[in-house]
């Protein structure tokens, strides 16, 4: 098992133990830890995505200062500070950055990742970016 599944599974087990707290024990439907349709939902499936496709370059962080980030310049973007809407992350992460005038070094996802994961993915860096909390 790969580092980044055992830390999905850990994560998955903390929120099991945490969902009917964060719910009210009255509340939460058993054996469910978010309704499928709930942003909340979506930012938890993004981060999965987030952990098992971008980590190795933008960071554990987002940050852009993953371990292969050193191997690149430009370096990959700090995604915490990015001030891009919904539909310039979506189409970068489907058509990647060369398509769109940005480093050939982003890859494109569209292939590899359906379009719920990538909706989910733009939820869960909105959910991370410190402009859109401001």
């Amino acid at each position: 098992m790969t580092s980044v599944a055992r830390v999905a599974r850990a994560v998955l087990a903390a929120l099991a133990l945490a969902a009917p707290a964060a719910f009210g024990a009255e509340s939460a439907p058993q054996g469910a830890l978010l309704p499928k349709d709930s942003t909340d939902a979506a930012v938890f499936r993004g981060g999965l995505v987030f952990a098992n496709y971008c980590v190795t370059c933008h960071g554990i962080n987002a940050d852009g200062n993953g371990r292969a980030a050193r191997l690149y310049t430009p370096r990959p973007a700090n995604l915490r500070t990015s001030d891009k809407n919904d539909d310039y992350l979506g189409l970068i992460i489907r058509k990647g950055g060369g398509a769109i005038g940005r480093s050939e070094f982003m890859p494109t996802w569209e292939a590899e990742l359906t379009e719920e994961q990538i909706r989910d993915l733009v939820a869960y860096l909105r959910s991370i970016n410190a402009s859109s909390r401001s």
